[in-house]
């Protein structure tokens, strides 16, 4: 559930503004979580922009598999009066998280059109306009029977006028035992690529958390994936039913080289040793 940009070695997309001093007794992984990793505001430009493009309206209707805190859906609501907004995850401690920390601080009326629920994504038959599965949540699925069955499950959830909207990272370095910090304002995030098979292509990856005083939040996050390749993923997609799917790559700042943090869509990339991507199954 990271949002690993794999081309610092899967870091996570932007630092936050610096707050009162953190030490590993005080802070709460959570909380450094959303700092480090997730940028919600980015997402929901780009998923509005997508299905606006395709269709010609504003999605209203929002589903996040893998939803952890649910802070996709938080944004999204905020985004729009008229956004309405399903969570879904198997663990209900982000999800009670997610309910005191970030939908507490909504408008009554915001939290209204917010629905989480704890459950299987492959089970759940909530309708929307759009189905994220972001931070490569998705990878936990390792075989092709899995995942066909969840890309199944959410194109049912799907009217013709529908996305679903996933990521996905990889490259040679994405294959590399590593482990790279990235300054956060006050605390490191520190990415750790502790294994990788490549026969199996199984992956076993940790988030760990790193303090000013010398103390550390080690293993914070532990993620137990298949390292699937953008081909997979799209074969799995028109297998279950989406008539096509499109790839958007990130751009690089021709100054510095680096990831810009723009997404467009792309038929052929350039040989990148790491790179991240979104991936749009098309009903």
């Amino acid at each position: 559930m990271a949002r690993q940009t794999a081309r610092s070695g899967a870091g996570a997309r932007r630092t936050r503004s610096r707050r009162p001093r953190l030490t590993s007794r005080t802070a709460d992984r959570y909380d450094l979580y959303q700092r480090s990793v997730q940028e919600p505001e980015a997402d929901v430009r780009f998923v509005r922009r997508i299905f606006r493009n395709r269709y010609g309206r504003d999605p209203r209707v929002l589903r996040e598999d893998f939803c952890g805190t649910a802070a996709i859906c938080c944004q999204w609501v905020r985004s729009h009066r008229e956004n309405r907004a399903i969570g879904v995850d198997l663990d209900p401690e982000p999800l009670d998280w997610g309910r005191r920390h970030n939908l507490a601080p909504l408008r009554p009326e915001q939290r209204d059109r917010v629905e989480l629920l704890r459950g299987d994504v492959r089970r759940v038959a909530r309708r929307a306009d759009v189905i994220c599965a972001f931070n490569f949540s998705y990878y936990c699925f390792k075989t092709r029977e899995e995942l066909h069955r969840y890309f199944a499950a959410a194109r049912r959830s799907l009217g013709r006028e529908g996305l679903l909207v996933l990521d996905a990272y990889g490259g040679p370095q994405a294959q590399e035992r590593m482990a790279e910090p990235r300054d956060c304002g006050g605390f490191d995030y520190v990415w750790d690529q502790d294994l990788f098979d490549p026969i199996s292509h199984e992956t076993r990856c940790y988030i760990h958390f790193e303090f000013r005083d010398g103390s550390a939040l080690r293993r914070a996050f532990s993620y137990d994936w298949r390292l699937w390749t953008l081909p997979e993923i799209r074969e799995l997609l028109r297998e279950a039913g989406f008539r096509e799917s499109e790839v958007y790559w990130e751009g690089t700042d021709r100054a510095t080289n680096e990831p810009n943090g723009v997404y467009t869509r792309r038929r052929r990339a350039p040989d990148d040793p790491a790179w991240i991507a979104y991936l749009v199954g098309i009903p």
